[in-house]
């Protein structure tokens, strides 16, 4: 049995927040499983660590007891895999507010120059290996690239640049260091006003693209929803024709959040459509191909909670085939994820996760449910088995007790 206080180290996880949040408010497991629609046995295997959540879950806990998802998710004090993480976290922060009360302070410098920088921002975040140069550059560029726009000289190519950057690089480097919430939503903001003022169906589709995962961690899948529903993309380009697989692939993934099966398998089949006439590309920075809507149905698949498919789609992917580092180790940590909930298959879910954190070690460490796996797997570990050495490397690096 719990004790009335819980131990500070013990807090790390969802599942002791979720027990923290509970417990503060005299509320019963029966009647906490009960609003967020499941079993009283899966709750309280969830808050004793014995299961890691699904993102539709944490929705739904966070909905039943009336708080904000950041109060299950966000990172312990002080945060795992940090270095110089933090301080540009608050540095981005400062310059993203900064350009959203119209006055960004930066320089105006010609489109030509901006463009490049966006580009080299880009490969730098998509690379992973130089995912720290990222931090530093983002805050010069968001104030530069905004001073530039309010110069009021070549708006329509700079409003592009600044649609492409807080949509991609901006809010993608967010959510792998583990920003607030509150902070990604206010790229995801920015790409949007940047989109209304360019007025054209690729801005408009790009800015929600990149504010899908946002809007459904803040807990607002129903917007996710009719924002994606509201939006339409011709297929008269290559480059219009990524755009629009990306954004059906979204569809699937906010069904799969929104408890919605029916809705999963037709968007899905339309992009693996829409990959097939493109091959593997990369228009706006986005991967998109038939690798990359297999790293997605993976995704999706895990989401919707049908683990042995997940891990069979991921069996059957070459992931190095993929240019982007991040989508990488996205396609390990979920690989890992997912055969982490299948009898028989710990020591391959710890390798999995390893090769995820070779790849980008913000992506397992500062996320908060491949951080809930790992201490599932801890858990579950063998003193003695090959992978307990790695797995217990990871628990530490991540800033998990035991």
């Amino acid at each position: 049995m719990r004790g009335a206080r819980m131990d500070a180290e013990e807090a790390r996880t969802i599942g002791a927040a979720l027990w923290r949040v509970r417990d503060g408010r005299g509320k019963s497991l029966r009647v906490v499983a009960g609003l967020a629609g499941m079993s009283k046995d899966t709750l309280n295997r969830i808050e004793r660590g014995e299961r890691s959540p699904t993102l539709n879950e944490i929705l739904a806990l966070a909905g039943a007891l009336q708080i904000s998802v950041s109060e299950l998710t966000r990172l312990p004090v002080p945060a795992p895999a940090n270095g110089h993480t933090d301080s540009a976290i608050k540095a981005v922060f400062l310059a993203l507010m900064a350009a959203s009360r119209n006055r960004p302070g930066g320089r105006v410098l010609p489109v030509e120059v901006l463009g490049g920088m966006v580009e080299a921002t880009q490969r730098a975040h998509y690379s992973c290996s130089r995912d720290h140069e990222v931090g530093t550059a983002l805050p010069v560029l968001i104030r530069d690239l905004h001073t530039s726009i309010a110069a009021g000289r070549d708006v329509a190519q700079m409003l592009d640049l600044a649609v492409l950057l807080h949509a991609g690089a901006i809010t993608g480097w967010l959510r792998v260091a583990g920003a607030p919430i509150e902070m990604r939503v206010l790229a995801a903001e920015l790409a949007s006003r940047a989109a209304e003022d360019r007025d054209t169906p690729e801005a408009r589709g790009l800015a929600i693209w990149g504010g899908l995962h946002v809007m459904v961690a803040a807990g607002a899948v129903d917007l996710a929803r009719a924002e994606l529903e509201a939006v339409s993309v011709a297929t008269s380009s290559p480059e219009s024709m990524q755009l629009a697989g990306m954004l059906a692939l979204s569809h699937s993934f906010t069904a799969a959040v929104d408890s919605r099966p029916a809705d999963l398998d037709a968007p899905l089949e339309y992009a693996t459509e829409l990959a097939a006439r493109t091959g593997e590309g990369n228009a706006y920075w986005m991967g998109f191909g038939p690798t990359n809507v297999g790293f997605w149905h993976l995704h999706t698949t895990l989401e919707a909670g049908d683990h042995q498919l997940a891990v069979a789609v991921a069996e059957g992917l070459r992931p190095e085939v993929h240019p982007f580092q991040g989508c990488q180790s996205m396609y390990w940590a979920d690989y890992g994820r997912a055969l982490a909930r299948l009898r028989g298959r710990h020591d391959d879910a710890v390798r999995a996760l390893r090769r995820a954190e070779l790849i980008s070690p913000r992506r397992v460490l500062r996320d908060s449910i491949t951080r809930d796996v790992l201490a599932v797997l801890l858990r579950n570990s063998r003193r003695g088995s090959p992978a307990d050495p790695e797995l217990r490397g990871m628990a530490r690096r991540a800033g998990l007790p035991g």
